[in-house]
């Protein structure tokens, strides 16, 4: 059963339901609209990306509105649908912390997975947003904004203490990291220096390469990826020519664009879209 909110003063929309929210996702599309897909006792299988992902039993998903996602199988799956009118995740960051790593991250689709106290957890904050979907009143859209919030915090927080970030130290390195994301996220088309990135965040390109280090990562890497990400979706989904694509990505010349997918992929763009074809 899907339980819908919508609010016409806003355009805000929310849908709570199993994995038939997902059965216009059976052939690829984007998003559209975050999502939380939420694995119960047996796992499923989507395609994000061009890319197949296995959710084990017991573990949350967290979609993005930009990647493409395809259903391939999955049974007793709850599923959260909304759109930024609902929960805008940048305007809410100060409060959740979830920007750049539940969402907005470049590297990885974040999963988050659910020991028994927390599925016990989970399921009674399930059971109240199902409680007040079906509560109409003048309060209904800030309980259910509550409830989002309730539900990205906790995620949030299972998911750094799986990744293992250093919470002792206030944890400032997943916060740069975090908002560096973020800022890729908006300015990836058109800025490819390390430069830009550290400026705005006031930052020295040095500072920036030596805290990604410690997590493994680095500033240049995550716009290469987040680069050649939207490239291969681009490719995979669109008509538009290596050529074209160049040029919406930020690249004066296609041949720049075509080193790079290569590094990242062995392959040129052409071929990759050949081969995905």
């Amino acid at each position: 059963m899907t339980h819908s909110f919508s609010e016409f003063s806003t355009n805000a929309l929310l849908k709570v339901g199993d994995e038939s929210l997902l059965a216009e996702y059976r052939q690829p599309k984007p998003m559209a609209l975050y999502a939380f897909i939420w694995s119960d006792d047996s796992e499923a299988k989507f395609i994000v990306d061009g890319i197949p992902v296995t959710l084990p039993q017991h573990s949350i998903l967290a979609l993005t509105t930009v990647q493409y996602f395809q259903f391939a199988e999955g049974e007793r799956l709850k599923v959260y649908l909304f759109n930024r009118d609902f929960y805008c995740i940048k305007d809410h960051d100060k409060e959740v912390g979830c920007a750049g790593l539940l969402f907005f991250g470049n590297i990885k689709n974040p999963v988050v997975h659910l020991n028994e106290k927390d599925r016990i957890k989970f399921n009674m904050l399930h059971e109240v947003f199902i409680d007040e979907l079906e509560t109409k009143d003048t309060i209904q859209a800030e309980m259910l904004r509550m409830l989002m919030a309730r539900f990205i915090i906790k995620s949030t927080r299972l998911l750094k203490a799986k990744e293992r970030f250093d919470t002792k130290t206030g944890d400032t390195k997943t916060d740069l990291l975090r908002a560096f994301n973020v800022l890729v996220e908006d300015h990836f088309r058109t800025e490819h220096r390390v430069q830009f990135y550290a400026d705005a965040l006031y930052k020295s390109p040095k500072t920036l390469s030596n805290n990604f280090a410690k997590l493994n990562t680095g500033p240049l890497k995550i716009i290469h990826e987040r680069i050649v990400l939207e490239a291969k979706r681009l490719l995979m989904y669109t008509d538009k020519a290596a050529k074209e694509i160049a040029y919406e990505l930020g690249f004066e010349d296609a041949s720049h664009l075509s080193r790079l997918f290569k590094k990242h992929t062995s392959l040129s763009p052409s071929d990759f879209k050949k081969q995905h074809s």
